[in-house]
């Protein structure tokens, strides 16, 4: 039977986020004959998410044990996949209905994919909803069409937290990587220069701003933004000089 393994990395700042993460995971409903299961990686020296993440029963806990960080955090948890397709879900954002089903059937509709993104829905820290605008015509997306975005404006098209992607195809790239900024980008980065996505136009996933994101740190996009973008564009020029 098919199965799909959603990741997500989290650490104790996110008890009070994590219990209505996983309510959305439970409360997905598949194509028929498809599974999922909520691999849960608690990063950190002293765990404390393994009693509300063990309410899912879909769910499979472990802690690092340690502070690693949010790519070895990732990585940790791909290494206990299961299934043949991954989807990312950070642990502060929520899935709306048909989340799952849809990205499902794109891979179904085209077997060539090898990555469908979906759109978010912003939830802001004073209660009000906005738009994510989408930077790529939506349908396939063609490899090098992400990177040459990414060169040009030292940005990202489309929202990394939001992608599912055939597992061996992330495993072959290394899964997440070493960055200190944007690990989720230069994956991104790699596979959408190697293989043929898809961008889909609804609104499928929740993200809910905070105060307690690291992207709210003044530090975080002074700090590092810089040399991790060009991390990204190193690796696509590479790529392209070996492809």
């Amino acid at each position: 039977m098919p199965l799909l393994s959603i990741i997500t990395a989290a650490h104790a700042g996110r008890a009070d986020f994590l219990p209505s993460t996983g309510e959305s995971v439970a409360s997905q409903e598949l194509p028929p004959g498809w599974e999922l299961e909520w691999l849960v990686q608690e990063d950190g020296s002293e765990p404390h998410l393994a009693e509300i993440v063990e309410t899912v029963p879909q769910a499979r806990y472990h802690a690092n044990g340690q502070q690693r960080g949010i790519a070895d955090t990732r990585n940790l948890a791909l290494s206990r996949a299961r299934g043949d397709l991954v989807r990312t879900l950070d642990s502060d954002d929520l899935l709306l209905p048909g989340a799952l089903a849809g990205p499902i059937e794109r891979f179904a509709e085209h077997p060539e994919l090898h990555w469908v993104a979906t759109r978010p829905k912003y939830l802001d820290r004073d209660g009000t909803w906005f738009t994510y605008f989408l930077l790529l015509p939506t349908g396939i997306v063609r490899p090098r069409v992400v990177g040459d975005y990414l060169m040009r404006h030292r940005m990202c098209p489309l929202h990394c937290a939001g992608l599912t992607m055939r597992t061996a195809s992330v495993r072959a790239l290394g899964g997440w990587a070493a960055n200190p900024r944007t690990e989720d980008i230069e994956l991104l980065a790699a596979l959408s220069e190697l293989t043929l996505g898809y961008l889909e136009p609804e609104e499928s996933w929740i993200y809910r701003m905070h105060d307690g994101q690291t992207v709210h740190d003044p530090a975080w996009g002074s700090n590092l933004v810089g040399t991790s973008y060009l991390m990204v564009h190193n690796r696509i020029l590479a790529i392209r000089e070996r492809v």
